[in-house]
């Protein structure tokens, strides 16, 4: 039985139809074919996304297109490049519990017989493998008044993925109501996955830049380092000696500061170089044509402390037949170093602290305000914390001082530095007493190394010291080194475990040792020998005056008490 000829003709005319849909499907993902090499050979997509949108013209007919990527925290999103629209102005959108879910999981959809609203976009939205629904989104001010702009209708809308986690979308908008179908989606998601590749290339490219900025930043601090090393190696009672990585750190550290004016607080155990950094600094900053002032807070009482610090006028007090100025006049115009300035009393902390905060000062006795001109570096042996714990050190005056704090490592830890220390003291130690720096035997070196050097750097140079005296110009063998260096004595481990029996016999009572009642009754014991004279009793215990008047203060002894 023959058809009908208007059924015949409709047949024909369907088949041209989708004969001519399936041609104009080819031509265009012919046409994106060879766009898209361009679009992922990109290392800044911001570059090709105009000429881009205007290619994908005849792909993907649009009035506008836009890039959103997600924020670092992936909180929100912000818009990254739209054509045609200037996104500089617009705010980044955070996601609320409000958001739509089809929005927060970065589906693929078509959404047609857009209502622009202010805030929210009313949408017929056919997303793919589901039912057409309408529904109301609230995608943020940005995205709103680029609808507006456009009198977006309809627009489709693709995930961006890199590594299967995705990173933003890509959308197309039109100015006609249901201008998009899911053969677009197609389109859009293959324009996606290069536009992905693209971002991914330059996401690597950044990274290699910010590598080379990192390199070249820290070859540029390295040179620096090595150029203020040589200053130093210059005057050669402060040379910053030392190739072991944590030295090394400690100079960079020192280097940063340097070119600030910022306050700077060294710590670190006795010996351990703390005026070898503090000049370090003062080499590598704008003051480094300007003096270089040191005081040491321990070896003075407080009142001398004081006066040596703030400068006094005349007749200020018994003996002040002259004005002075003090240390910080003396080091107008450069670097202010205090050591060991957890010594200072209470007092002087107040008055001192009162220089950092508003850089001015009177002299002891006078009225008028002098300016305080001056960098600060300081510098303590002791744990700051537990001087502020203990009350022997304000804590307002800590934060001022730490602004910048770089702890020095013990001569322990810097196992590569010793025999190049060790070399280095011995020819300046034979240079300055006239002979020849004939080396040091193999087995002293070995001394050297096994020994714990609790007084640090300064107990290296005074073995070296002690060892050229001792070998008359020959070779410094281990019999020329101090006895205890190379000899550490046996020890027996004690932990939580020990017994009674085995922590009894290793001296110690039951119930642990009180160390400041130890302290106080040798302080004690060293006034009654020295028949209350403080200067002797300080000599007897290997302490500077200063820190004996510390001790004094702090357990309220003025004569030996019986």
């Amino acid at each position: 039985m023959t058809l009908p000829i208007a059924e015949l003709l409709a047949v024909a005319i369907e088949h041209e139809r989708l004969w001519r849909v399936e041609r104009e499907h080819r031509r265009k993902r012919d046409q994106l074919q060879r766009l898209l090499p361009m679009i992922a050979d990109a290392l800044d997509i911001r570059t090709v996304f105009p000429r881009m949108s205007a290619l994908l013209q005849d792909v993907i007919p649009h009035v506008t297109t836009s890039l959103v990527l997600l924020t670092p925290d992936r909180g929100g999103v912000k818009i990254h490049i739209a054509s045609n629209y200037e996104v500089n102005e617009l705010p980044e959108y955070r996601f609320t519990s409000a958001d739509e879910t089809i929005t927060a999981n970065w589906r693929s959809f078509v959404a047609h017989d857009c209502e622009i609203n202010e805030g929210s976009v009313r949408v017929r939205i056919s997303p793919l493998d589901a039912e057409p629904v309408v529904v109301e989104l609230r995608p943020g001010t940005p995205f709103t008044r680029i609808a507006s702009t456009f009198n977006l209708r309809s627009f489709v809308r693709v995930p961006l993925r890199i590594k299967e986690q995705p990173i933003g979308a890509i959308a197309f908008g039109s100015d006609r109501p249901g201008a998009y179908t899911d053969d677009d989606v197609d389109l859009a998601a293959r324009i996606a996955d290069h536009v992905s590749l693209a971002l991914a290339h330059e996401q690597l490219a950044e990274e290699g830049r910010r590598a080379a900025q990192a390199q070249e930043r820290a070859a540029i601090l390295q040179e620096r380092v090595d150029t203020l090393v040589q200053e130093l190696d210059r005057h050669r009672g402060h040379r910053a000696l030392g190739e072991s990585p944590v030295w090394k750190e400690a100079l960079v550290q020192a280097t940063r500061v340097a070119a600030t004016e910022t306050t700077v607080l060294i710590t670190g155990e006795s010996g351990t170089g703390k005026e070898v950094i503090a000049r370090f600094i003062h080499r590598g900053s704008r003051r480094a044509h300007g003096p270089f002032v040191a005081l040491n807070c321990a070896a003075l009482p407080e009142q001398l402390l004081e006066s040596e610090l703030f400068g006094f006028e005349r007749g200020a007090f018994t003996g002040a037949h002259v004005s002075r100025g003090g240390k910080i006049e003396q080091a107008a115009g450069g670097v202010l170093f205090l050591d060991e300035v957890g010594e200072m009393t209470p007092a002087v902390q107040a008055k001192f602290l009162r220089v950092l905060q508003e850089r001015e000062f009177q002299r002891l006795g006078g009225t008028k305000t002098l300016k305080a001109d001056i960098r600060v570096v300081a510098a303590t042996n002791r744990d700051p914390k537990v001087a502020i714990e203990r009350g022997t050190l304000r804590e307002d005056l800590y934060y001022r001082l730490s602004v910048f704090e770089i702890t020095l490592p013990p001569l322990r830890e810097r196992g590569d530095d010793i025999l190049v220390l060790a070399d280095a003291f011995l020819t300046d130690v034979c240079a300055a007493m006239g002979r020849p720096a004939t080396g040091i035997s193999e087995d002293a070196r070995g001394q050297l190394l096994r020994h714990a050097w609790p007084g640090n750097v300064r107990e290296l140079r005074n073995a070296i010291e002690r060892a050229v005296i001792m070998c008359g110009g020959g070779l410094v063998a281990s019999e020329h080194l101090p006895m205890s260096i190379g000899r550490a004595p046996r020890s027996i481990p004690v932990d939580a475990t020990s017994s009674s029996a085995e922590v009894a016999a290793l001296g110690f009572p039951p119930g642990g040792i009180d160390l400041e009642s130890i302290e106080r009754d040798l302080v004690n014991k060293a006034l009654a020998h020295a028949r209350n004279n403080k200067t002797q009793a300080a000599k007897l215990l290997g302490l500077p005056r200063g820190q004996f008047y510390s001790l004094l203060k702090r357990y309220g002894l003025t004569d030996a008490r019986r």
